[in-house]
Order: C-alpha cells, then structure tokens, then sequence
C-alpha cells in the first residue's frame, strides 16, 4: 500500500512491543492488534503492595528481569531463582482497589499464587492483579484536546511511539561520551518507526499506519498527543536490572522539552483515533503529518 504523496514523512514500522505487566520486561512481537486502550495485553497487568499502590522499577529495579508470555488461556510468569508459574489470563473471582499515581480504581485480583511468587521476588508483600476490562479509565483529556481515549494500566496514555532514528541519536552521543550503546527496549516503547529523521516524531500530528488492502478507509490513524517525560528507568539496563546514570546524563544535555517545562523527554504518547480492530505489523507503511507549533 502507498500514501497520498503530500504527507510529511513516511517510512515503516519497525519493531513492536507488548508490556503485559507494568514495569516488567516486554515482549517483542512481529504483529498486535490495536485495541481501543492500545496494543493487546499491553499493561494489562500490575504489581501493587499491600495497600494496593503499583509498583515499578523505579523503586524496585528487578521487576525489569521479571519475563511475561501471554498464552492462549495463561499468563505464563519467568523469573531468576524462581520457577515457572502459570497464572489464568481471567481469573474467575477476585477483586481489589489499586492506585496508579494516586487514582484509584477496581481491578482483578490474580490470585493467591501469583501474590506469593511476586512477594518472594521482590521480597516484600505484594499482589498481581489485572484490570478491570468494565472500567473506563481516561487519558487525560488536557492533552487529547476534550477526546476519551482509554488506557489500562500505562502511565496516562494508551501508546508510546518513538523511531529508530532517535535511539540512533542517543547512542551516537553516549559512544561519543565513552559509553556503550542502549537498546530502545529502556524507553518501553509500543512502536518504533523507521524512515524518519532523529526524534521527528516530536513533530507528528497524526501517524498513519497502512491496511493490507482497503484504501484510507483500512489505514490505523494514531494522533502523537504528549510528550513522555522520563523517570531513571532508562538507566536500566533491563537485562541485568543494574542501573547507572549514563542515559539519563546524556538525555539531560539535549533532551528538556519546553512544552513541559524543561522536563526531560523521549518518545511521544499516542492516541488511537481509527483502526480498533486492525493488526499492526512489522514492515507496515506509515506516513505522517507534521505540526509545526
């Protein structure tokens, strides 16, 4: 399939990537389906304390080393140290009420199994639940210009969208500091597009993502709403759970974005404005309108 010739960009996706539990490893995909709160089984899961607020790497590096598969009936839970468990994707009881940066919500306790298997990983008390699918949780409408679009367990948004380009750019700056090379996998990303310039995508609009057949009418349109400010985890290396500061050093000496403030970014969050329902594909076209603001 190809686009109109007056967008901006154009290039393809080039990697993809499903987050089934908050602040774990991801799973790298060659196809997802795009649902309404983003990629399938993309933070449908999280790991709280006892008083039901979620954890994340930021105070407990080693869920990075915590590996997730999403099988037909199963979420099936790798860890070091520990054995292979084996959860069902829906639980048949169960509820709790967990935080996610202080908003409260319903969610599905996964049971009692997967609570002592985290507990004994991350060595305190903890539980795993999956959320609630009858909740409608926003993103926040400030920034999706008065549009719902829903999200499940993310930081705020349904997608995060960044490019080959930019990690590219990282990389070249961190060897030029005398350090090695990172993968983008530290960033969390949802879909990495290839084809465009470093961090163009901080200027997209609108990212159009081409049907198999269908015309316009078969294309994914996701709308790039806000920039994603960054916490330490990329200083993770997510293989080992170690941290050192050279990601965020290196960012914070190019990377502080005005339109939040200076606060350091990487990478755009993205709504989906058309194309529930459709499978997003490694190699698919894209295109892009740029905004110019």
């Amino acid at each position: 399939m190809t686009f109109r010739s007056d967008h901006d960009l154009s290039g393809t996706i080039a990697r993809l990537f499903v987050h089934p539990i908050k602040s774990c490893a991801a799973v790298e995909v060659r196809e997802a389906l795009l649902t309404e709160t983003g990629l399938q089984w993309d933070r449908a899961f999280m790991v709280v304390d006892a008083e039901g607020v979620f954890l994340t790497q930021r105070e407990h590096a080693r869920m990075a080393l915590v590996r997730p598969r999403i099988g037909p009936d199963a979420l099936t839970l790798e860890a070091p140290g520990l054995p292979t468990l084996s959860v069902p994707l829906r639980p048949a009881a169960g509820t709790a009420t967990v935080s996610v940066w202080g908003e409260a919500m319903p969610a599905r306790d996964m049971g009692a199994a997967a609570a002592q298997w985290f507990s004994d990983f991350l060595g305190q008390p903890c539980r795993l639940v999956g959320f609630e699918p009858t909740h409608r949780r926003l993103s926040s409408r400030q920034w999706t210009a008065g549009i719902d679009a829903l999200n499940q367990f993310s930081d705020g948004f349904p997608l995060l969208v960044t490019s080959q380009a930019s990690i590219h750019g990282l990389n070249q700056r961190l060897q030029a500091q005398g350090c090695g090379p990172v993968g983008v996998e530290r960033f969390r990303p949802n879909i990495v597009i290839d084809g465009v310039d470093d961090h163009d995508e901080d200027r997209i609009d609108t990212l159009y993502v081409g049907g198999d057949e269908g015309g316009a009418a078969n294309e994914v349109h996701l709308q790039l709403v806000k920039p994603c400010a960054r916490c330490p985890i990329p200083d993770i290396d997510p293989t080992t759970a170690e941290s050192t500061p050279a990601v965020g050093d290196a960012l914070r000496r190019y990377r502080q974005d005005r339109r939040l403030d200076g606060a350091i970014t990487f990478g755009m969050n993205a709504i989906v404005r058309q194309g529930t329902g459709r499978v997003l594909r490694v190699g698919q076209p894209i295109a892009a309108d740029l905004r110019f603001d």
